[in-house]
């Protein structure tokens, strides 16, 4: 495990061998700034290209991207807060550093498919893993693009300035979606399904499969989401990590969790980080101590939690919410997941001062904080997040190792659920493999059809509810969003928790802020969502004047 983070620490130096130091992708030089002549030989020189690609797989950025829909917030008009509201143009950051950074990453990686046979003396198995690993770079970074904008280039070989290539058309995102589950199958046959402890964290045979079933999933292509779903559960590597007993879900996102422990066989991929080599500020920025936190849970995702009857809040008798008296209520009787998530009273708090009376720093959080004092971490919505969160990780800068889950096992049965409802074949034997694990994990009521049904509640919409309750924070709500073309939910005002459960000595930091009909707290508004303009991302200004045969995306002529 810290050797291969220590590769991947590695890529930057690969980078400057391989890639050179111009900020703009294509106003840059040719990768391969070390003669070939001179590289491709060795197995080890084969090892750092391979390690020198990983450096574009996703990490804490995947997380990141849960500000783009509607599970969380952070005020302040970031990029991220500005694509969530459907007001962001052409010349954001973002929109224009998704582009370059993916398309860099592709070079690299077609780079090395151009280049790796060319070594001798390496066993083909291993020749095959390297390419295998590649391949599924490659096709990672297509799925963003294609995720994000729709059409785009097509690009399997080295580019260098002056290729005609450069400058021409996107292909149909159609096509791109065939070329990257065809690229996932090929790593699939190369990939070993597992790796000795050396190199564990090194992409395998299962999150090829996984990320096909995950593309599959987002096109529509539901028998062959299905299929890769399957096939990553019969190889029968993964299982959910019930380590931490009771806790378990929670404990999966901090220290003990990381693969590296030795207890998590859920992850099927991550990025792996190791203290004072390779971090990144994610339990920081969930309870960061003098500011607003980065990362507000909103009321909506709040509200998804069913009760612990598996009953939503609107049908459940356990809910009453006109008789609800203090915060702390709304966390009474609710899917385990949801404290393990969303930070309840009593849990264990980084945040120093939080918003209880006695202004003095503690351990256990008791209170929302509104008054920005710079003692204690601010929320916008009245709730913060503890999944992801390692306490003693939020005092420091910069500081947290903790792994960024990209796929673990609970995805893929979600994602074999949802393709077989999907194709009307789902049955209550699918849900007893699938979901119901998931919920057997935490001790949360099982979902049952036949109850459902009784109940006056839709299959699709609780399959739909599981998926964003399991993985809240992962970064996946808003691309769920848009496959499910339930853009809309993006443009509605974002609410947080009822503004009379603030405390009179608290009141005076949020009298300014509007509330609902039933009282809780409006904290972003004047959101947008056209149909069908902000499914997709626009081509990068940037990009559009250097190309005009990109073309533009409906709506951002």
């Amino acid at each position: 495990m810290q050797q291969h983070i220590l590769r991947i620490a590695l890529c930057i130096t690969a980078v400057c061998f391989f890639a050179g130091c111009s900020k703009d992708f294509l106003d840059r030089g040719a990768l391969d700034a070390i003669p070939n002549d001179e590289f491709w030989k060795t197995e080890g020189q084969l090892k750092l290209a391979v390690n020198a690609c990983y450096d574009y797989l996703k990490g804490k950025n995947v997380v990141d991207m849960e500000n783009m829909g509607d599970n969380t917030v952070y005020p302040p008009m970031t990029d991220y807060l500005a694509i969530s509201t459907g007001n962001f143009d052409f010349t954001l950051g973002t929109v224009n550093s998704e582009w370059v950074n993916q398309y860099k990453g592709i070079r690299r990686c077609n780079h090395f498919l151009e280049n790796y046979q060319k070594a001798t003396g390496i066993q083909q198995a291993k020749m095959n893993q390297y390419a295998g690993e590649v391949r599924f770079l490659r096709a990672f970074l297509y799925s963003y693009l294609s995720f994000f904008y729709g059409d785009i280039p097509l690009v399997t070989n080295t580019l260098n300035i002056g290729d005609d290539i450069v400058y021409g058309p996107r292909t149909p995102r159609a096509q791109v979606a065939d070329f990257i589950l065809q690229q996932l199958d090929s790593a699939a046959t190369e990939l070993p399904a597992t790796y000795a402890a050396a190199d564990l964290g090194r992409i395998t045979k299962g999150a090829a499969l996984g990320w096909k079933s995950r593309v599959a999933l987002f096109y529509g292509k539901y028998d062959v989401a299905e299929a890769a779903a399957k096939a990553v559960m019969d190889l029968n590597i993964y299982q959910l990590y019930t380590a931490g007993g009771t806790n378990s879900y929670n404990e999966l996102f901090t220290q003990k969790g990381k693969l590296s422990a030795g207890a998590n066989k859920e992850t099927i991929l991550a990025r792996l980080y190791l203290i004072d080599v390779s971090m990144h500020n994610m339990s920081r920025e969930c309870q960061v101590p003098d500011q607003t936190s980065r990362f507000c849970p909103t009321k909506s995702l709040v509200d998804a939690y069913l009760c612990t009857d598996g009953m939503p809040i609107e049908k459940s008798p356990l809910y009453n919410e006109g008789a609800q008296q203090a915060y702390g209520d709304v966390f009474q009787n609710r899917d385990p997941r949801m404290p393990q998530t969303i930070l309840a009273p009593g849990g264990s708090w980084g945040g120093k001062d939080d918003g209880d009376q006695d202004a003095n720093p503690s351990d256990i959080f008791n209170l929302p904080k509104f008054n920005s004092d710079k003692k204690g971490s601010v929320t916008a919505t009245g709730y913060y997040f503890t999944k992801y969160v390692t306490v003693s990780a939020v005092a420091t800068y910069n500081k947290d190792p903790n792994d960024i889950h990209i796929m673990r096992l609970a995805e893929v049965l979600l994602n074999y659920a949802e393709a077989r409802e999907m194709q009307g074949k789902l049955t209550q034997a699918d849900l007893d493999i699938t979901i119901n694990k998931l919920r057997d994990r935490v001790g949360m009521h099982h979902m049952i059809i036949a109850e459902l049904g009784a109940w006056g509640m839709d299959l699709r919409t609780e399959i739909r509810r599981e998926r964003r309750v399991e993985l809240a924070l992962e970064g996946q709500r808003y691309f769920d969003l848009l496959r499910w073309k339930q853009g809309s939910l993006l443009a509605a005002d974002v609410k947080g928790m009822k503004k009379a459960f603030v405390p009179s000595y608290m009141q005076q930091y949020v009298a300014s802020v509007p509330v609902d009909a039933n009282g809780y707290m409006i904290v972003n508004t004047g959101r947008r969502f056209v149909d069908p303009k902000n499914y997709l991302w626009p081509i990068p200004l940037t990009q559009f004047q250097r190309n005009a045969e990109l073309g533009q995306n409906t709506g951002w002529e």
